[in-house]
């Protein structure tokens, strides 16, 4: 029976549900680039991969000053309004909170940048369950998942064998795999059930407190 002593959470998409805020600030930013786009439009695709990647399929361009150009609009938005049009997924203090009952060492391990990510759990009172908060650089560094794990493992000390990745998308647990770290998709975020089950995570959780129970159980 494996022990997992390390938790590494996304944040969108498995702590809080960030749609509004995102959705928001591409429109914003797709406006500021003359290419506006429909006020109907489902962008929840946007949530969970590299912002540069999203905006290069929405531009339809990957010129890297245009790409950047739309970057920038769109944390003109977000780092002001756009990240407090969010909210937390029900059950998740309480998650924390066992969690750390059980003297689990939990992370914030996201691709959003690292300042987002930390005044994010900061505004949800978050702070005191985790360890520390890991996300992104502004310039891309660590943006693609396997890479900021990687990040995290080396500059913590963790050893894979004992650490859990939860995340929502196929990045989370590509990422995941991609270091020998153990992995559990969540259902209730914006990965769809054909891309879950096609990354195959060792565990899969339909609700926060599934991920309680299912870490209980494992760790017997």
């Amino acid at each position: 029976m494996n022990t997992y002593h390390t938790i590494l959470f996304d944040l969108d998409g498995t702590l809080t549900d960030p749609e509004v805020g995102i959705a928001s600030s591409v429109m914003y930013a797709m406006e500021k680039m003359g290419r506006p786009l429909p006020p109907n439009i489902d962008l929840k695709w946007v949530i969970g991969p590299p912002l540069r990647n999203s905006f290069i399929s929405l531009l339809q361009d990957d010129d890297p000053a245009l790409v950047e150009k739309a970057v920038s609009s769109f944390r003109e938005y977000f780092g002001v309004t756009g990240l407090f049009e969010n909210k937390l997924y029900d059950g998740i203090p309480e998650l924390l909170a066992a969690l750390c009952g059980q003297n689990k060492r939990c992370y914030v391990a996201t691709s959003k940048p690292t300042v987002y990510a930390q005044r994010i759990i900061t505004h949800f009172n978050l702070d005191s369950y985790f360890v520390r908060v890991y996300g992104s650089q502004h310039d891309g560094r660590n943006a693609k998942k396997g890479e900021l794990i990687r990040h995290v493992l080396h500059t913590e000390g963790l050893l894979a064998e004992t650490t859990m990745m939860i995340g929502d998308r196929k990045y989370d647990i590509n990422g995941a795999k991609e270091n020998g770290v153990w992995t559990t998709a969540v259902t209730y975020g914006y990965g769809s059930m054909e891309e879950i089950n096609a990354t195959q995570p060792n565990f899969i959780a339909h609700a926060p407190s599934e991920i309680e129970a299912l870490l209980t159980q494992h760790n017997q």
